[in-house]
Order: C-alpha cells, then sequence, then structure tokens
C-alpha cells in the first residue's frame, strides 16, 4: 500500500530527480510519474 509523505527537496535534486524521469518518459511509451522515479532511487540505494 502506497503512503503519502512530504519531503523537502534541494533545487539540485529536483533538478537530477526530473532529468531521470525525462530519461525514463523517452525510453517509454507510457508515463514516467515522479513518485515512481523516487521509489525506484530508493530501491536501488538499499540494493547496495
Amino acid at each position: 500500500m502506497a503512503k503519502r509523505i512530504t519531503i523537502m527537496l534541494d533545487d539540485d535534486l529536483d533538478k537530477k530527480i526530473r532529468l531521470l524521469q525525462a530519461k525514463a518518459i523517452q525510453s517509454t511509451a507510457s508515463s514516467v510519474s515522479f513518485s515512481s522515479v523516487i521509489n525506484e532511487i530508493i530501491r536501488n540505494s538499499f540494493k547496495k
């Protein structure tokens, strides 16, 4: 179940995440949400 959480991002992180989102949108035929990009970044960080 998804949970809504409010966080504050620094401007540089926001830009980097939005760039990743744009790349994901370009490589797929469907939309990619900002939240899904953040979730993927967090999941990948825990795998390391």
